[in-house]
């Protein structure tokens, strides 16, 4: 009798997550006894007023800050007490950001903003090459990789900025308001490249935003308010 395959871990679980601040004399809850599961392939909003913590999650979900209390995970491996070093290293090789602004370097041509996540990966420079050409290609942008930022459209920037998250095939990406700039029509488009390259991929996707045409493309929504899941 052969038995049943194993389940996969979720690519990224919180359980009674909380996180406070000081702000002066006050200790400030930001989050609070936070429950989320993000299973392979998820495409996931999380919706809030400002000051909400919806920043606040998705900077504990990609390892930029840590968390009070409760418990982390990462592809089942426990992440919530990793130093420093660790956290770097686990953001470089397993997870992609994308943001509202774009933050792309002014300085650097779109091949080589997309090409940064690898060289910090140390990825051998023929690779290098081959899979920026691959993912320039598969977001529209083959024939602007010597191109710089400042000439590009604000949803030609954002298709850069997703092809610097995807190129190096993380497991997880992080995006907080990835449309809030963009018009109808091109924020339509990033929607659904983002869901295209993350199937291509075998990304999942976190994503904050106040952007209804956003959350009407995702798998599930999920409503934050004073650093409480609804």
């Amino acid at each position: 009798m052969s038995s049943a395959a194993p389940t996969r871990p979720p690519v990224i679980e919180l359980r009674r997550v909380s996180k406070h601040y000081r702000l002066g004399e006050a200790d400030v809850p930001a989050l609070q006894g936070i429950d989320l599961s993000l299973e392979a392939g998820g495409f996931v909003a999380i919706k809030g007023p400002s000051g909400s913590g919806k920043s606040t999650l998705l900077n504990i979900c990609g390892l930029l800050d840590g968390i009070d209390a409760g418990s982390l995970h990462l592809d089942g491996e426990d992440v919530a007490d990793v130093d420093e070093i660790a956290r770097s290293l686990i953001r470089r090789q397993r997870i992609g950001f994308v943001f509202q602004s774009y933050n792309l370097v002014p300085v650097m041509s779109v091949g080589e903003n997309v090409e940064y996540p690898l060289l910090l990966a140390e990825t051998p420079a023929a690779e290098r090459r081959a899979r920026v050409a691959e993912t320039l290609a598969q977001v529209g942008l083959a024939d602007l990789a010597e191109r710089r930022p400042d000439q590009l459209s604000g949803g030609q920037r954002q298709r850069v900025a997703i092809a610097r998250a995807l190129v190096k095939s993380p497991r997880l990406v992080i995006a907080d308001e990835p449309t809030a700039n963009l018009d109808t029509a091109t924020a339509t488009q990033v929607v659904d490249l983002m869901r295209q390259l993350g199937a291509s991929h075998g990304a999942s996707f976190l994503i904050a935003t106040h952007d209804e045409r956003m959350a009407s493309h995702c798998d599930r929504v999920l409503t934050l308010i004073d650093g409480v899941m609804q």
